[in-house]
């Protein structure tokens, strides 16, 4: 029978072939001779701390050993948190995310290491390591599947938001998944929790799912405000500290994206209702700064949707105020305006007016479509790349129409590679369409680019599905 190779039995071996002594490797390794001692001869354990000054002292690669630490202190002893802790923080940052995996496997069939690697799982999301939280949120979400805690609940949670990326597909799935742990979280976190599906549903264009989420944000969010003007009491202002953004809000946001869900269905009149509501906002009680500042938002959004619901409902008179009123927008950010521009370019496309006077004002942030911007408003990072390739999309759409084909192509090529990377594959084959109804105005190099891309489109299915990829 072959014994498993140990860390002490490579060390050993080190030395003798370096014809080391023990001080002399311990006054490399910066250790003292009895610790080097007690580990060689197997009378002592080691820390992960001590491992890597080890291995930097045998010349060898960061995270060598951490394999053989695993069997040698992890799965061949009784979990020790006191051992296990730091190792997993510094595989953290090492980015070793088998080794996080293997010891989450080995532990996990005691839910007792539960509240201890959720902790360590909250640390690492603070310090910007999703991937490796993402391991140790996953184990304890396993480990407690069967139980009915709120610790599960926010392990879903944390899953849900490391998961949420510029895959559509993915996202639909992770949103699916996540919904029905939402009622198991705390009051308050259950707000920011719905705002963050609805986010996801919005960028995905469910709006179905939009509706739904928003008015069960709106019915909970006015439950607490009442309970937190009510009771006055330090508890609840303390409780509602731990949201993203004043109380208020969540009641005002969900009426904005009731009235999202409406004019995306075509239904103005009733959109104008919602987009009148979150401009009210008399009712708000609290007048500190981060409210005013809200407010201030609120009433710009409704400004603008108003205008922009009467314009998409055809009435093209409001056109000029709307450019007006982006004129006036000096405070816009880029995402700002390429939403106006999308706008526009809607209204534009459907009742057939000429905006190229309009178009030339959106030169620079036309130019810098193709970067990928992360928003830090109340919309998260899928909606606003959605919109990027939405506008491309609409001003190839324009462009095409207008017989302006070298600038339409090259939109509409963009968009397409932004559908392809948000696997998005309704709007790409819109894409496509559109393409095939004015390929013969495309030049050959156009064609070429377009051909490679539904080539390359098609090779990533045959790998992600592991169809056949050969021909013949």
């Amino acid at each position: 029978m072959k014994h498993a190779p140990t860390i002490r039995a490579e060390l050993d071996r080190y030395l003798k072939q370096e014809s080391m002594s023990l001080t002399q490797f311990g006054h490399i390794a910066g250790m003292n001779r009895g610790i080097v001692s007690a580990i060689v001869t197997g009378n002592k354990s080691m820390s992960v701390n001590q491992l890597d000054l080890i291995t930097e002292a045998m010349d060898l690669p960061e995270g060598y050993f951490y394999d053989l630490f695993i069997e040698n202190y992890i799965i061949d002893t009784p979990p020790n948190m006191r051992r296990i802790e730091p190792f997993l923080f510094r595989c953290a940052e090492l980015d070793k995310l088998d080794a996080i995996r293997r010891v989450v496997g080995s532990i996990m069939d005691n839910v007792l290491y539960s509240p201890k690697l959720f902790d360590i799982a909250e640390v690492l999301l603070a310090q910007g390591r999703h991937e490796a939280a993402l391991l140790l949120y996953e184990g304890v979400a396993e480990a407690e599947k069967y139980q009915h805690s709120e610790r599960l609940a926010i392990c879903q949670y944390r899953i849900f938001t490391i998961q949420i990326g510029d895959d559509q597909s993915r996202n639909l799935k992770a949103a699916t998944l996540f919904e029905p742990f939402v009622e198991r979280l705390d009051e308050i976190e259950q707000l920011d929790a719905l705002k963050d599906l609805a986010n996801v549903y919005r960028s995905l264009r469910k709006w179905d799912k939009v509706e739904e989420v928003a008015r069960i944000m709106r019915a909970k969010a006015e439950i607490q405000y009442t309970l937190k003007h009510e009771q006055k009491s330090r508890e609840r202002n303390e409780f509602t500290k731990k949201l993203t953004r004043p109380l208020f809000v969540y009641i005002s946001y969900a009426d904005l994206l009731c009235a999202s869900v409406y004019e995306a269905q075509g239904d103005y009149d009733k959109a104008l209702q919602y987009t009148y509501a979150y401009a009210n906002l008399d009712w708000v009680k609290e007048t500190d700064e981060d409210t005013r500042h809200w407010i201030s938002l609120f009433g710009h959004w409704a400004k603008a949707n108003s205008i922009v619901n009467k314009l998409l409902s055809g009435d093209i008179s409001v056109l000029s105020e709307y450019v007006e009123y982006i004129d006036a927008s000096i405070d816009a950010t880029q995402e700002d305006r390429i939403v106006q521009l999308l706008n526009i370019l809607i209204a534009a496309n459907q009742y057939g007016i000429d905006v190229n006077s309009i178009i030339k004002r959106f030169e620079t942030d036309i130019a810098s479509l193709s970067q990928q911007l992360t928003s830090g408003g109340m919309y998260n990072q899928q909606v606003v790349p959605d919109y990027f390739a939405w506008c491309g999309y609409e001003l190839a759409y324009y462009y095409l129409n207008q017989g302006i084909y070298s600038d339409g192509f090259k939109h509409l090529m963009y968009s397409m590679v932004s559908y392809h990377t948000l696997n998005n594959e309704t709007y790409f084959i819109n894409c496509m369409g559109l393409f095939l109804h004015f390929r013969d105005h495309a030049v050959p190099e156009t064609k070429a680019d377009f051909l490679n891309l539904i080539e390359k489109v098609w090779m990533n299915n045959v790998k992600k599905n592991g169809t056949v990829d050969h021909c013949g």
